[in-house]
Parts: structure tokens; sequence; C-alpha cells
């Protein structure tokens, strides 16, 4: 109708004072309707499809400017209020959105879920709001254009990369070191990708919170110790480059832990599938010439050196290493003894502890010479999938300059993620991304929650702690879609573990532990939401904390991890324990949604956690607090999902299938980069998250897409 007036009006001579009557009392009663709909006709096509009919520079001024005014800047920039220090008062063009690219996307972000403007302030209409979003994201598309993605810095190898690369390279049958960061220690052989199943039973052990009853031999080499463990970054991994630099002290202990690696008596043919065919001399070379020796030496290394520095080795490094060695030689040492030294000047060199990558143009695609750019897309396939250095198959394609051939590159990507080696990645990867080692340190209250230990100091964590991790690798072996780490219709149980969430754990199974897969027929439960690890481990000891589940949820499920609270915030007013106690968590948590320093933080976190208040400090079901109020479990997610149960939760959580998938590749493509993202990667994850909702949604083909990204491709390419 009103579009109608608007036509009628604008081809009616203004003679007819009877319709432009009509006209103006329409518009005085309809002024925010009128007001929309002129702007969207003011610019045309250009309002739905911001990419053929206006150009980003004369979209701002005309277009977002007067929405801005309308509903941002009140908060933001005008009379020197700066909410969130963003100052929108300061753009003045399409071009000063770009120069921020990071606000860019906060903008993007806010506007898309509907947090700004805020619930005090007058809506968007929906047909604003598309119109606003599709040019905020011309314009960001335009931006990531302009510049190249972050590069990750040089960086060491973390022990877990580290401890990986000499097994692989000396082909060991074993760990050098114990890594309790390693959560899972497998005592069935039933990971093998390949087969494309998993077995309806498994026998593994919790690695920190169990006990190493394998008698037949210790975990790691005997006399060589592991440097410390490395610190996982906030919101992140512990492969994150600007985590992993290399200290004077950290260099001299790497220098001790590779002597202690070829002096160790385990370095031996028995624990070394290399050992004849390095360690040893060939048949028929005798120990008495050196000439001979030196020829087998300067061969193997060759090789060898490759495989260590992942390149092809400099010829002037290679004479320096076979001089040392006849050096060696003619000092009396003998064959073995030489090769030892070389390995242990080999794992302590910069060269193989050290990752880069060089940078390559994405416009002209140069390259240094010598394929340089093919070896260290190897370097970052191999330690993001395997966790440690490339095999010979991607060197020597590398070599060839053939690994950047899409075919070839797809090829290689499908046998990575069919090999045995990817235990490393479901070692490292999933209980990284859960956090899952914050379960480490819960201590629930024994005096409340008794039947959370048994046997003495066994708690029933050791066995939470595997469901996650199982769900995972069953995702990942079964190439399933990754939406089944939400909602799975099945789940993996020990007897202990089944005890637990009855309330009821009597102490079995304090070692190697039987778990089954069993089907899920109860929606409350299963995925890595609503498991007792999680639960637990976001809980005090005494009491559900859900701030903290929120928080949990943001950065984990949805990769949003909320700003930290400010420092200034008071404390909430105190209140005697009588009234403390016939209150609610709600109720206690009211006063920081009231405060306007916390309000926008919680708004989007309290939903996430409140949703969870049914799922008790251990994971036990309940539905009133020990007080007897009734569990209120009810919110509103994302300003636009209303729920009453924590089954209608985890069903928002499935239609919010978008959101999800995006969070989980962002956290695929950090991890795969070691860095943090920023506003270049954002198109990057636009694009997996849209083949993933068309149906390419599997594990696998999410990490293949990843690989095939360009800033897995071509980091820090301008």
């Amino acid at each position: 109708m009103v579009l109608l007036y608007i036509r009628y009006y604008a081809i009616t001579p203004h003679t007819d004072r009877g319709n432009e009557r009509l006209l103006l009392e329409f518009a005085m009663k309809h002024k925010a309707l009128i007001k929309a709909i002129l702007l969207l006709l003011a610019f045309g096509v250009a309002a739905l499809d911001p990419g053929t009919a206006a150009t980003a520079q004369d979209v701002f001024p005309a277009v977002l400017r007067p929405l801005l005014e309308t509903h941002c800047i009140k908060c933001h920039g005008k009379q020197k209020k700066v909410e969130g220090e963003v100052n929108l008062l300061r753009l003045s063009s399409s071009r000063d959105l770009q120069r921020k690219a990071d606000l860019l996307q906060t903008i993007i972000k806010v506007v898309e879920d509907g947090d700004m403007p805020p619930e005090d302030e007058p809506p968007l209409e929906p047909a604003t709001r598309a119109s606003m979003l599709a040019h905020l994201k011309s314009i960001s598309r335009e931006s990531v254009e302009s510049q190249g993605f972050s590069h990750t810095p040089i960086h060491r190898m973390n022990r877990f990369q580290y401890n990986n690369a000499v097994v692989d390279l000396l082909d060991l049958d074993r760990d050098i070191f114990a890594l309790p960061e390693k959560l899972m220690r497998r005592y069935t052989d039933y990971f093998d990708p390949a087969s494309g199943s998993m077995p309806a039973e498994v026998r593994v052990q919790n690695r920190p919170l169990g006990k190493d009853v394998d008698n037949a031999r210790q975990e790691g080499f005997s006399g060589v110790g592991a440097f410390p463990q490395d610190l996982r970054a906030e919101h992140g991994y512990d492969n994150r480059a600007d985590h992993l630099t290399l200290s004077p002290l950290l260099m001299e202990s790497f220098l001790r832990l590779s002597h202690s690696v070829v002096e160790s008596r385990d370095l031996k043919r028995e624990e070394c599938g290399s050992w004849d065919s390095f360690f040893t001399l060939p048949e028929g070379t005798s120990s008495d010439d050196t000439r001979a020796q030196v020829r087998v030496i300067r061969e193997r290394l060759q090789a060898f050196l490759r495989r260590a520095f992942r390149m092809p080795v400099d010829p002037n490094m290679l004479d320096r290493f076979v001089t040392f060695a006849e050096t060696e030689l003619q000092s009396g040492s003998s064959f073995t003894d030489t090769m030892k030294t070389l390995v242990g000047a080999t794992i302590a060199s910069p060269d193989f502890l050290y990752l880069y990558s060089t940078t390559t143009s994405r416009k002209t695609g140069v390259e240094e010479p010598g394929h340089r750019h093919h070896f260290d897309l190897a370097s970052r396939l191999s330690f993001f999938l395997w966790g440690s250095i490339p095999d010979d198959t991607l060197l020597d394609l590398a070599g060839a300059g053939r690994l950047g051939d899409p075919a070839v590159l797809s090829e290689q990507v499908d046998r990575m993620l069919n090999d045995r080696k990817m235990i490393r990645f479901c070692d490292s990867f999933p209980g990284q991304w859960l956090q899952l080692d914050r379960l480490i340190s819960s201590i629930p209250d024994k005096q409340k929650f008794p039947y959370f230990y048994f046997q003495s100091a066994y708690r029933a964590s050791m066995h939470m702690m595997l469901e996650p991790l199982l769900l995972f690798e069953t995702v990942y072996l079964e190439d399933r879609s990754v939406m089944d780490l939400l909602a799975p219709d099945f789940s993996w149980q020990s007897d202990v573990l089944r005890d637990a969430y009855l309330g009821q754990v009597k102490g079995r199974q304090v070692q190697v532990l039987t778990f089954k897969r069993v089907p899920m027929t109860d929606p409350r439960w299963g995925g890595v939401v609503t498991n007792a690890a999680v639960m637990t481990m976001t809980s005090s000891p005494l009491r559900t904390t859900p701030i903290t589940r929120g928080a949990w949820m943001n950065s984990v499920i949805f990769n949003d991890p909320p700003e930290p609270p400010p420092a200034d915030v008071p404390p909430l007013p105190e209140a005697d324990e009588e009234t403390l106690a016939k209150l609610t968590l709600r109720e206690r948590f009211e006063d920081h949604r009231k405060r306007a320093d916390c309000a926008a933080c919680h708004r989007t976190i309290d939903p996430l956690g409140f949703a969870l208040e049914n799922y008790g400090p251990t994971g036990l079901w309940r539905d009133t607090y020990e007080n007897g109020r009734k569990v209120d479990p009810s919110g509103v997610l994302f300003n636009r999902h209303e729920f009453t149960t924590a089954i209608e939760f985890k069903q928002i959580l499935l239609k919010e299938k978008r959101r999800f998938l995006r969070g989980f590749a962002a956290h695929l493509l950090s991890y795969s980069l070691g860095r943090e993202l920023d506003a270049a990667d954002s198109a990057t994850l636009d694009r997996v998250t849209a083949r993933a909702m068309a149906g390419e949604d599997s594990l696998r083909e999410l990490m293949k897409m990843i690989t095939l990204s360009d800033p897995f491709q071509n980091p820090g390419a301008r």
C-alpha cells in the first residue's frame, strides 16, 4: 500500500491537492516506515546488491552514515560518549571502515546477532538490518582483498611436535618422553582412519589422572626428560607461534635433551626402526675403512637432513656434517656412535627446531627458487594433521614443484587424513578445543559429593574426561557430520561413568578402563556440551557457576570469547547467609545484569550458562536447588530464540548450525595456522561455512577445506 501511494504521488500532478493531503496524512501516521522505504528506494538495487549498483566509497555517506546516526552514534561518539571504546563519529567513509577491519567485523557481528541497537533503543527494521549488513559485508570483502593474511611468526616446535618429529625421524616405537597433555592412552588398537569405523568397545586410560600400568616398559626413553609443558594460549592452542619463543635457557635445555635422546640405552634396534638402515654399517663395509664409512654417512645424511630440516639440504651444511663425522671416525669413534652424535646435532639444530614460512604474493604467485613455497606447504600440512615433520612422499612432491597442484594436493590431504598418524591430531586438538585440561584440577567437595570419589584418591573425572574424547574420535574415524558433536545418537560409557551420572559411583576400573558405545535415547545427555566432564570443570567445588559455563560456551562452541570483566567492577552486594540460602543462582546474579558496565556481556553469557543449570556441579541432573527452589533454565538465545528447558536449549543449538560451523571452522583454522585469526580470515570462514551448510559438514571435509584455503596456502601473502 505504501509503495502504491508513493508511486502514485510521483506520477500525479502536484495541483491535485486532494491526493497530496491524503499522502501527507498517511505519512504523518507512518513516518518511520516511510523513512525506511524511501531509503531503500533512493538507492534502488544498491540496497539489495551493493556490489552491482554502488561503490564502497559512496555507500557509507549515503546509506550507512544515516543509519549509524539514528541507531548507534548516540552511545558511540555523540557528545564524547564512547561506550566500549568505539567511536563511530570518526567514520566518514567506507575507506575508514576498511582501515579498521576488526571494528568492521565487530559491527557486522553485533548487528547480525541483534545485540545492537541495545534493548532500550528503537530496533532496526528487518529490511533495514538486512540492507545494512549487505553493505557492511561488501565493504568487508573489499577490505580483505586489499590486505594480506597475517603472517605466522617464526617459532619453535612445541614439545608435542618435537617428540613426534624425533619419533618419525628415527622411526621409533614409542615416545621419547612422557606427554601428560595427551589425555588418553589406548590399550586397544582401534585407530584406523582408513577403516571408517569405530569398534563397539575400547580399552583406554586417562593419562593425567590414571596410572601407568603397562609393566612391559616405562613411558618414554630412559634418562630422557621433557622440557616444561607448553602453555595453551587463552582461547587458543599450545601451538600458537607468539607463545613459542626460544630463550637461551630453553635452547640449553634442547641441547641437553638431544644429547639424552641419543645417549639413552633405549635407543637400540628393538625400539628403533631405522637402526639397521641408519645406525649400522652396511654389510661388506669394513669398520677400518674410514673413506667407505664417510661415503655411507654422506649418502644417509642427504636423505636424513632433508627430512629433519624439511627442505633440500644445503651442500655446504652437508659438507660440515660429513667433515665432523670424518673427524669423529678418525679419533676412534665407532660408526654407530658417530651417527648418534650426528643425530644429536641435528635435533638440536635451529633448522630442525624452528618453523617458519616464506611469503608468496597472492596476486603474482611468485615463489622463491627451488620450490621453497612447496616445502613450506608440506610442513604446514604435516604439522597441522600429523603434529610432525613431512614424510618423503610430501617432500618428493614439494621438490618436484607438484604439491601446489590442486589435484595433487587434494590427493595428498586425503592420504594424510587416512593415515594412522592422524591419531596425533586427535591427541592434541579436541582436548585443547574443549579445554578438558581444566578437569584435572576440578575437585568437588567430598562431603557434598561423596559419590565423585572412590577407592581413596580416585575421582570419577578420570572416566568423565574420556567420554567427549571418544566421541570426537568416533566422529573423525567414521567421517561424521560435526553436528554429531552437539547431539549424537550415541555415547561412550564405562561402568563407573554410568554410575556417576546416577550419583552412585561404587569404585571399579581405576587403571585400564573399558568403554562401550551405547545408544543415546535421553535428549538431555550426549555431545560435547551436556556431558559430566564439561559440567564438572565449569563448576566450583561447592556449586555450579553459570557465568563460567556461559563463557565456556561462547569461547568453545561459538569461538566468541567474552571480554574480560573490567577491573573496577564492584563486588555483588553483601547479604546474610540466611537470605542467600533462599535465593536461586539466577537471583544472586541479577545485579550483574542491571549494571551498565556488565549488562552487555551478561546478555550474551547468561542465557548460555543458566540454560545448563539443571546439570549440577558434577553433571548430575537436578530439578531443584538444595533450598527447594525450582531450577529455571529459561532464556532467550541470540536475541531471537526463546526456550524454557535444557532440551529446548539443545534443539536451538542445532538450529544455530551456521554459527556453530563457523565457530568450529575458526578453531580449526587457528590451530592449523598457529596464530590468532583476524578480520582478513573472515572471508575464508564464510566460504567454508557456506560449503558446510550445503552438506559438506563432515569433520574430515572441514579439515580438508582448511588445508585448501587461501590463508593456509599463502600465509602472510599480499
